[in-house]
């Protein structure tokens, strides 16, 4: 997959989410999706690479980044709660859609119960997350 494709996959995937809007607070060069006003991902080149910033469950994060050498730090980011996702080998829709939904989890789980779109808990139990813990 190249950079233009897994960023139109992300977007597509992100656009998709309950209550997740695209802003442009950086710029015209930086994507930001949030939810209830809390970024879930974002999306730019750096150095002309296309790349997407999600966020991740630190122990899950350092799993990927073992697993994907596409997978690193996130860029700009806590490194320890992000994950920066460029094109490559291994890196395909499912997986894209999977970390991007399971970033957009993370973000409604932290949300007052009031202000959350979906059931954190029950949206989404396709994803690799929702699998591996039983859901």
């Amino acid at each position: 997959m190249n950079g233009s494709a897994l960023h139109q996959t992300a977007a597509d995937c992100a656009e998709e989410l309950p209550g997740a809007q695209l802003e442009y607070p950086f710029g015209p060069d930086w994507e930001v999706y949030k939810v209830r006003g809390k970024v879930f991902m974002l999306m730019t080149e750096v150095p002309g690479r296309p790349v997407v910033i999600l966020k991740a469950d630190p122990a899950e994060a350092h799993a990927l980044r073992e697993q994907y050498s596409h997978i690193t730090p996130g860029y700009h980011m806590n490194k320890k709660h992000w994950i920066t996702l460029e094109s490559g080998e291994g890196v395909d829709k499912k997986l894209i859609e999977e970390l991007v939904t399971d970033s957009y989890l993370l973000v409604v789980a932290r949300l007052p119960r009031a202000e959350r779109p979906v059931d954190p808990h029950t949206y989404g139990t396709g994803t690799r997350a929702a699998r591996e813990h039983g859901r």
